[in-house]
């Protein structure tokens, strides 16, 4: 029995020893041409889209919905006999169209603004100081939403590459003319990303058309240090509604399991609201009648208002003033009602930050009344 058992842990530890892990595996479809993969793009939490490289410094991009994208290396050659699937991308890849919000931080972070000519969002849309910049010094052009976009001004800038967010699927005959005037159409999917990290873990995609690989492990790396720092520590047991008051006085709420209740979940809070929504619907938010969200988060510890959506507030008067039945809720009582700043959507890059500052808004702000240093929350006067 003891020579079985030590058997065992004898395959336990050379496991261990052997590094192995399903990401760093080339993955079984490959280029079609016979050519194999040396070795895969390690992830630690998306799991939406993969990378494989090959000889010859070939990167071959995979997005779950199907779509690969071979990244060639400036001044090679594209390889002979590739799967028909597989579009081109041919470094340097330059004046791209990006249409993904939450994609425009990480080029950003990655020293890529540069590679960005057209934009699906006009100046006053972004927060990512880099990106506003860039477009009022006319470095980046607006080209017109996902669902509307200026295809002549995009083929007068030859554009290389279009990356969308999901919302194209709304539109698909969009993404039917960008591929029939010869665009690669990219969309990203890390909004279905089930952990916080795995939608910043994209950068990582887009370090590989940029050629910026070690300064995405590095960016990375401190996300996910933000993360640890407060992963170990007890429960804060606090609870926490994330919301805010539509126009037509619906409180809108997160879905339970949503991103942002996970960061919650993350930072040591209990999210008040189990509303898991329609599984097929693709919709982050439920609206709730007033009376239903002042049954479920009267008594929550915390408010944190989300300033995204309905634009930053200042003070308690001006939450309350959304809908008088928030001054009886206990944590405008107890002075415990925040904002997230209005940059939260666009900041992919900072979500380990983000769900430190929560983290540090549970368990510090009683002790400090004046906790002023938090970078994507503060405390409504």
């Amino acid at each position: 029995m003891r020579k079985e058992a030590c058997l065992i842990l004898s395959f336990f530890f050379l496991f261990l020893l052997a590094g192995c892990s399903p990401a760093a595996t080339p993955h079984a479809t490959g280029l079609g041409n016979g050519w194999e993969a040396e070795r895969s793009l390690e992830l630690s939490y998306a799991e939406n889209f993969s990378v494989d490289y090959y000889a010859g410094g070939y990167a071959l991009l995979s997005i779950v919905d199907g779509s690969r994208f071979l990244v060639v290396p400036q001044g090679a050659s594209v390889p002979e006999g590739i799967a028909a699937d597989i579009r081109i991308l041919q470094q340097p890849i330059e004046n791209i169209y990006l249409v993904a919000t939450s994609a425009m931080c990480l080029f950003d972070a990655l020293d890529g603004l540069s590679s960005i000519r057209l934009s699906g969002t006009a100046a006053e849309g972004w927060y990512i100081a880099g990106a506003q910049q860039a477009m009022e010094e006319g470095d980046i052009l607006y080209a017109g939403k996902y669902n509307a976009p200026d295809y002549e001004l995009i083929l007068s800038e030859n554009c290389e590459l279009a990356i969308e967010s999901t919302m194209i699927n709304h539109t698909p005959e969009v993404k039917e003319k960008l591929e029939e005037l010869g665009i690669p159409v990219l969309t990203d999917q890390s909004s279905y990303e089930s952990h916080p990290l795995g939608r910043t873990e994209w950068m990582k995609l887009y370090a590989v058309l940029l050629g910026q690989e070690d300064l995405a492990e590095q960016l990375f790396a401190e996300q996910i240090a933000y993360v640890d720092s407060v992963s170990g520590q007890p429960e804060s047991g606090k609870t926490v509604a994330f919301f805010y008051i539509s126009s037509s006085d619906y409180a809108v709420v997160r879905r339970s399991g949503d991103y942002v209740t996970k960061m919650i979940e993350l930072a040591g809070g209990e999210y008040v609201f189990d509303t898991p929504g329609d599984p097929d619907s693709a919709l982050s938010t439920i609206n709730l009648e007033m009376e239903e969200f002042y049954a479920a988060a009267k008594d929550a510890d915390f408010l944190i208002y989300n300033s995204a959506i309905a634009g930053e507030l200042t003070t308690l008067e001006e939450l309350v003033a959304k809908n008088h039945l928030l001054a009886d809720f206990k944590a405008v009582q107890n002075g415990n009602a925040w904002c997230m700043q209005e940059n939260l959507f666009q900041e992919t890059t900072q979500l380990g930050l983000m769900i430190q500052d929560i983290h540090r808004m549970l368990t510090e702000s009683e002790a400090d009344e004046t906790l002023t240093e938090l970078n994507y929350l503060y405390k409504l006067q």
